[in-house]
């Protein structure tokens, strides 16, 4: 591939990248607006946050690549635990009690988990068919967005079955 059909390349893969980004984040501000537990809100506002700042990542990015002709890699961060950091959590919940029934929030997560699994299927594919400027490019996205498609399961796990949002406990266990 010459320069200018990687730059193309990466180019396109940037914007299309924007359009999934804007898509999540659109999924989450509405959870926020319609979620009724006040943890879950919390939840889709860190998680709304996130999707911002990729945004913002990826339109400097895109600027500079444009300005540049290139695009490197580094300084995008998460505040999401790692996927396995995650899923750790999860089990050591396991032998909760069962909560109250969080239909709503339920319903909003798989929403949520359905356009992550989405995201974090493009950044594979990037990954594996661009040019190695890119795929280092797109690499740390994968990562976080497989770490957001765990937190959003965990969630889902979490509020139908043990009565917990992820690390913040629902309702009183010593309560009667």
């Amino acid at each position: 591939m010459t320069t200018d059909e990687t730059r193309t390349a990466i180019d396109g893969a940037i914007r299309t990248a924007l359009e999934y980004e804007r898509r999540v984040r659109g999924v989450y501000a509405d959870a926020v607006a319609r979620a009724t537990d006040e943890t879950g809100k919390k939840v889709f506002e860190v998680l709304a946050e996130e999707e911002q700042g990729h945004i913002d990542y990826l339109e400097e990015r895109l600027a500079r690549l444009q300005e540049t002709g290139s695009v490197e890699a580094g300084g995008l961060e998460t505040k999401i635990p790692s996927k396995k950091a995650i899923e750790a959590g999860v089990r050591a919940l396991g032998d909760k009690l069962e909560g109250a029934d969080h239909g709503a929030e339920v319903e909003l997560l798989r929403k949520a988990l359905t356009v992550e699994e989405e995201t974090s299927a493009f950044y594979r594919r990037m990954v594996e068919e661009l040019p190695p400027e890119g795929q280092a490019f797109f690499r740390p996205f994968l990562a976080i967005e497989e770490g957001h498609v765990a937190v959003v399961q965990a969630e889902i796990d979490a509020v139908s079955g043990m009565g917990f949002w992820f690390d913040f406990q629902e309702f009183d266990l010593e309560s009667g």
